[in-house]
């Protein structure tokens, strides 16, 4: 069995969990294909955090209180660029996250694409499933905002981070999308993949980026494998993040209906086969799609498997 996974930021990562645990229960391949859209460079440094997410977690690096970062992270160089009054002063870099986007950056300038170097930095980590960004082209997530009294896009960390999407927001722009194309091994595990899940990530903002990238659309909808989502929110809130924040901005109802209508019925030119909702939205109704309840809280490992069952048991 072949298991392709959209993902990006926490819930994502926390999902890939319990799904890793699933596919050593019966044998099951996993292939992650990751958001890129929250990418920046700062300080001359590449940083790619969904994909460092899904790598810290599933490495067991990540700090589980905070949700993101390292554990045991240490914050010496963020404070002596603060002392010298370097910015971005808002986006804050951890020491032992540093180390990672200096491997990064230095084989990035060398020529490695984004997939090579993704697939070097696992081989300390051992994620027990294969990692692929969505493309190792250029995709950044910009806002376009009210900041100032002006009309200007801002890169969506300084969005995420430095506003706290408190900002007036007109609409998001997938920059670099359009000539974008599928990372290495993207499409091979799309078109091997028995079936697709969409992580519950945030849908406007980790995976509408993944969407954006035309020819992975395009296999994901045209291909045998049928695709499952799974809720990102819960009786009328996000499990986590600031999802009810962009999906206002798309003007998409923060519900488990109103994702699984922004996703959309591949029957109808949408990407869903069907929609796995949290128990206590069990009325739930997508047009086109197969819609199934289950609890969908992450507490630990085995009730995300759970969760995975849940899912793939739909189709």
């Amino acid at each position: 069995m072949r298991i392709v996974v959209l993902a990006g930021g926490i819930g994502g990562a926390r999902f890939l969990v319990g799904v890793r645990a699933y596919a050593r229960e019966v044998g099951a391949d996993v292939t992650a294909v990751v958001n890129v859209g929250d990418d920046v460079r700062l300080h001359g440094l590449q940083i790619c955090p969904d994909l460092d997410s899904v790598m810290y977690t599933l490495g067991g690096g990540a700090d589980p209180e905070r949700g993101w970062g390292r554990v045991g992270e240490t914050w010496t160089v963020k404070d002596e660029l603060a002392a010298y009054g370097a910015e971005p002063t808002w986006f804050g870099l951890g020491d032992r996250d540093i180390a990672t986007h200096l491997v990064r950056t230095t084989m990035l300038n060398a020529g490695y694409p984004l997939s090579a170097v993704t697939e070097a930095l696992c081989t300390r980590w051992q994620p027990g499933v294969r990692l692929l960004p969505a493309t190792d082209d250029r995709l950044e997530t910009h806002a376009v905002t009210d900041v100032d009294g002006q009309q200007r896009a801002i890169h969506f960390q300084e969005w995420w981070v430095r506003h706290r999407g408190a900002v007036p927001t007109h609409r998001f722009v997938f920059v670099g999308a359009d000539a974008a194309r599928p990372a290495p091994g993207v499409l091979d595990a799309l078109a091997e993949a028995d079936v697709v899940l969409l992580a519950p990530s945030n849908p406007v903002v980790s995976i509408a980026p993944i969407l954006a990238v035309a020819q992975l659309r395009e296999a994901l909808v045209t291909n045998r494998a049928p695709v499952v989502g799974v809720s990102p929110i819960i009786n009328g809130a996000p499990v986590r993040g600031m999802a009810d924040r962009c999906l206002a901005v798309v003007g998409v109802p923060c519900d488990a209906a109103g994702v699984g209508a922004l996703y959309g019925s591949r029957s109808a030119g949408g990407v869903l086969d069907a929609w796995l909702v949290d128990s206590t939205d069990a009325d739930t109704e997508v047009p086109g799609v197969t819609v199934g309840a289950a609890p969908l809280w992450m507490t630990d490992e085995t009730t995300t498997a759970t969760m995975v069952r849940a899912a793939l048991e739909l189709v």
